[in-house]
């Protein structure tokens, strides 16, 4: 049998990282360390789980796949810039991430401050692009669902609620809220954005939205417990650090056991609100599937 998801994730691994190859050009000048660390950052990282999401979620709606992959670069732009910016001594003083040096350690921290601003800018820059639709009115809401994903109502507003964190004891409401904010925002955009390509009017995205809901907190769920229970070799940066900050997570707040069994109950509810698509939606239902299982 197939591995549909393993051969899917292979394939946009490889799409984005020649995307990315193919906008960020080095330049003959000195502005070349600065896209020499941009390249650091978006080339050859991560498992691509937020592109996969859009291309996945564009599919459904028989979108052109390159301009899905675009609208999947620019959502992994903005995930590769607050990675930059989270490593930062200002902010979590990481030294590994995706098994090598955090960018301000490989170059500096002026350069990463940069390289950070200039892959948030670049996002922008590619859902404006012809290429990702030639419909102005889509062009135009693919910014605006990044944007607010993106901003305070978005990731970096439950990067703040992290930050406070260490100082308030949350509760499992504010948890979910943080964690909502932080991790599933962008999450819950990739869907979003690949509905938008697909030109679904907000009405008809209901069940995608809360198939994201639902995938964005097992996710947090799953990192949590990878936190406490995860390999550092296999995910290639620091872990059990919440505890060390004395953050409350799902984990602390439920139990291991416990926050398994509802990241498990979760994905369940996730691959429910596809069943109108049938076997058509079964790579969204596999990734679902993975992000709860996965060991890194």
């Amino acid at each position: 049998m197939p591995d549909l998801l393993g051969d899917a994730f292979e394939r946009i691994q490889d799409e984005v990282d020649s995307a990315f190859d193919a906008f960020l050009p080095v330049p003959q000048d000195t502005r070349a360390r600065l896209v020499e660390a941009m390249r650091y950052a978006a080339i050859g990282g991560g498992k691509r789980v937020r592109p996969l999401l859009v291309v996945a979620t564009a599919e459904l709606y028989g979108v052109n796949r390159d301009a899905a992959v675009n609208a999947g670069c620019a959502i992994e732009a903005i995930h590769a810039y607050s990675l930059i910016h989270d490593d930062l001594p200002c902010m979590d003083d990481d030294e590994l991430r995706h098994g090598k040096p955090t960018l301000h350690r490989k170059f500096d921290e002026a350069t990463a401050v940069l390289a950070g601003d200039c892959l948030h800018a670049l996002a922008f820059d590619i859902l404006t692009q012809p290429d990702t639709s030639s419909d102005p009115f889509v062009r135009a809401e693919l910014v605006a669902t990044l944007a607010r994903a993106s901003g305070h109502e978005g990731m970096a507003g439950g990067q703040m609620m992290d930050i406070v964190s260490e100082q308030q004891a949350y509760d499992l409401r504010q948890i979910t809220r943080l964690q909502q904010l932080k991790t599933g925002a962008l999450l819950a955009a990739s869907v979003e954005m690949g509905a938008v390509l697909g030109r679904i009017p907000p009405e008809g995205r209901t069940h995608l939205r809360a198939y994201a809901r639902d995938i964005g907190l097992a996710f947090q769920i799953a990192d949590d417990l990878l936190d406490v229970e995860g390999d550092e070799t296999k995910a290639g940066k620091a872990l059990r650090k919440d505890a060390g900050q004395g953050k409350q997570t799902f984990v602390t707040l439920m139990g291991a056991e416990q926050a398994r069994a509802q990241a498990e109950m979760l994905v369940e509810q996730a691959g429910r609100h596809l069943a109108g698509h049938g076997e058509d939606a079964r790579l969204l239902v596999e990734l679902a599937q993975f992000i709860v299982r996965r060991d890194h």
